[in-house]
């Protein structure tokens, strides 16, 4: 069975209610009613959580977060559950991005701990890997980024409920991106990976390429044979570009 594409839109720390409103009025004017063989997700700030979704209530486009605490309560000051993520809608919650994982230090323990709660709590998760500008030039970025999955995916994973997101910590907000034959070297061997630890339902998880995807190049991007879509930054901030990116993967018509 194909594998239905993702796009995802990651809108990091950007956004007030009223830029909110705008941009997810736009998209969904171009949306439209018409069938779409992908799936929409918006990842909005916590702050908007609600806001957003309010407004595609009804419509085929999914709300998730960006991320999530393992706990399930307690006296964690400025983080919040999983529990609290579903209790306002979302359907999906960003785990082990870059930014997280390098700002925040942390570890594949801790992304597994976080997605672990996300899956108990009833959301699914987007996991994510990727390997540094000095670990690509070292050689090492397989082995980096099969190691963060091995430790990040949760026991008994399985593909309805977990994606995976391949994301170059030195691509993301860069402008730059791995050539075509890179991100696809990387993909195969995640879907290599997952074959030795799922069997045969590595077939079935949907991996996307994320860090600086643009209208401009995800028609290539998401051509590539094991890319199931994007986690798209900056470029979801705009209905046009993100609308863009949706409609650039060879196996969407409207």
């Amino acid at each position: 069975m194909a594998r239905r594409p993702l796009i995802a839109g990651n809108w990091k720390m950007h956004g007030h209610k009223s830029d909110s409103f705008d941009l997810v009025a736009g998209l969904l004017a171009k949306r439209g009613n018409g069938p779409f063989k992908a799936d929409l997700l918006l990842c909005p700030p916590a702050t908007l959580l609600d806001r957003v979704g309010q407004q595609i209530a009804g419509s085929d486009i999914w709300l998730g977060a960006q991320d999530c605490h393992s706990a399930v309560s307690g006296a964690f000051t400025g983080d919040i559950a999983a529990s609290m993520i579903k209790d306002m809608g979302a359907s999906h919650v960003i785990v082990g991005h870059s930014e997280r994982r390098s700002q925040h230090f942390e570890t594949d323990a801790m992304v597994r701990a976080k997605a672990e709660a996300a899956l108990a709590a009833g959301l699914s998760v987007i996991v994510c890997v990727g390997e540094s500008a000095e670990q690509r030039a070292a050689g090492q970025a397989l082995s980096v980024v099969t190691a963060q999955l091995k430790q990040s995916l949760p026991p008994g994973a399985q593909s309805s409920r977990v994606v995976i997101a391949y994301e170059p910590v030195w691509a993301i907000g860069s402008g730059q991106t791995p050539t075509l034959a890179e991100v696809a070297e990387v993909h195969l061997a995640l879907r290599r990976l997952l074959a030795s630890e799922e069997g045969a339902e590595a077939a079935q998880f949907r991996l996307l390429y994320g860090g600086s995807v643009t209208p401009a190049n995800a028609v290539q991007l998401l051509a590539l044979a094991e890319v199931d879509g994007a986690l798209v930054g900056g470029a979801s901030l705009k209905p046009e570009s993100f609308w863009a990116i949706a409609l650039a993967s060879p196996d969407i018509t409207v």
